[in-house]
């Protein structure tokens, strides 16, 4: 056993990243954890009965699982990073309303659609323009760009909790208190919080494991029905798992290869694209994984994966796969080298056997563990230098966007644009990298599109 633990040890470098491999399993099931809805959720977007895409509920739910697994499994084992992947929200519906709704494609060439964006996703990585971008991005909005992320997450967390909710008067508003669901989210919270500030090891997963337990005596309001409920639906605990015969491999390439499909590739491709690098330097950032001269360490490897992710997802049966901003969760439980994204990537290769125990977490459980981790994620604030107006408005508008526009590419895009034309108004154009400007040449051309 020590022997094993030592070939682990050495193979992902525990000493030099002053971890070990407790924290990175119990990172990586808390990464897990906070990301497993997507098992459930992307099966619904892509083939819910409303959806009329066609593709196959169980199918997808497999292929969903084993996209997750494998590009996670890569990223962990060639990256040695603590980053998981799984098909991206937003990007599926983009596949299932747009592609397949809007344009009246087959899912069967909209997946060649999707594989011809990972494919160029993969061109543009290999030629290194990537880590260029992420190298010219200012350190003042490589912080606002992380703090971004973090308030990101925290919204997504606070929704996801019923803290905050739609209002058709005001946009947003504090959701009902009195419901006993929101309140068991609050109570997580309050938990996580507590178990954070006094160094808990294993805060997170305690404080998500507590409030699913206490959720199996709260009553949500609305349904009448226990938080936390054992989902005994058709894939049930060691259950024959859905076939991914009708969707794998299935995709038309041919369909795909038309030039009134060229807008939809390179659409799917920049949204990817960059909400990719907003999530790599903000976790990245987090994780002390950017060194001093702003380039990812052992970069190349990880952002490789991360475009190989959408290739595997395109041939198995789903939408782009991408880096998941959840991976902040199990970086700030500990997580710093690719064990924590093994151990993420064995639990999506079992849970189509276990997915009634995975779906039984309830989003009232996860949600303050992503509150939390938003909200260290925004210590980034501190680098920004406030008394610079140039730099804080593209700083701001950076950070608010995201949430605001959930789209992780659109507030990065807000914040480009402003911090060249600001630049180039004010007499410091000179000081801008002339990348920085194709980039915000590219983001305006992109919004003018829709």
């Amino acid at each position: 056993m020590e022997h094993n633990r030592g070939i682990i040890s050495a193979f992902f470098n525990f000493p030099e990243n002053k971890t070990n491999l407790r924290t990175e399993i119990v990172a990586g099931l808390t990464t897990f954890v906070t990301m497993a809805y997507i098992i459930i959720v992307n099966p619904m977007v892509l083939a819910g009965p409303e959806t009329g895409t066609g593709l196959d509920y169980g199918a997808v739910l497999t292929a969903t699982c084993l996209a997750a697994g494998a590009s996670t499994l890569l990223m962990g084992l060639l990256a040695n990073y603590p980053f998981a992947l799984a098909p991206g929200m937003g990007l599926n519906a983009l596949f299932t309303y747009y592609l397949c709704g809007v344009m009246g494609l087959t899912w069967q060439t909209a997946l060649g659609v999707v594989f011809l964006s990972g494919c160029l996703a993969l061109i543009v990585t290999l030629t290194k323009i990537k880590e260029l971008i992420i190298k010219v991005i200012p350190p003042s909005l490589k912080a606002a760009i992380t703090a971004g992320v973090g308030l990101f997450i925290t919204f997504i967390g606070l929704t996801n909790g019923g803290i905050v909710t739609d209002d058709a008067a005001t946009i947003l508003g504090i959701g009902n208190l009195a419901n006993p669901k929101v309140l068991l989210a609050v109570i997580g919270l309050v938990l996580s919080a507590v178990l954070v500030i006094r160094r808990v090891p294993g805060n997170l997963l305690i404080g998500i494991i507590f409030t699913t337990i206490l959720g199996l005596f709260v009553q949500d309001s609305a349904t009448g029905a226990p938080v936390t409920a054992f989902h005994a639906g058709a894939y049930g605990i060691f259950d024959k798992i859905p076939s991914l015969g009708p969707v794998a491999f299935q995709l038309d390439l041919m369909g795909a290869f038309r030039l009134s499909l060229l807008l939809p590739i390179f659409s799917l491709f920049f949204i990817d694209f960059f909400d990719t690098i907003g999530g790599f330097v903000g976790i990245a950032s987090r994780a002390g994984m950017i060194d001093e001269s702003g380039n990812l360490k052992n970069g190349s490897r990880a952002l490789v994966v991360d475009s190989c992710g959408t290739i595997i997802g395109a041939l198995l049966g789903t939408s782009n796969t991408t880096t998941y901003a959840e991976s902040a969760a199990g970086v700030n439980a500990g997580g710093r080298t690719g064990m924590t994204a093994v151990v993420v990537a064995l639990c999506f290769f079992i849970a189509p056997f276990f997915s009634p125990l995975f779906l039984s977490v309830p989003s009232a459980a996860t949600a303050p563990a992503l509150i939390i981790v938003g909200i260290m994620m925004c210590a980034s604030l501190n680098e920004i230098n406030w008394n610079d107006v140039s730099e804080a408005i593209p700083c701001i508008l950076t950070i608010i966007m995201m949430p605001l526009s959930f789209s992780i590419a659109s507030g990065m895009a807000f914040g480009f644009i402003s911090y060249v034309l600001l630049a180039a108004l004010t007499g410091r154009g000179k000081e801008v990298h002339w990348f920085l400007y194709v980039l915000s040449a590219l983001f305006a051309v992109h919004f003018m599109l829709g």
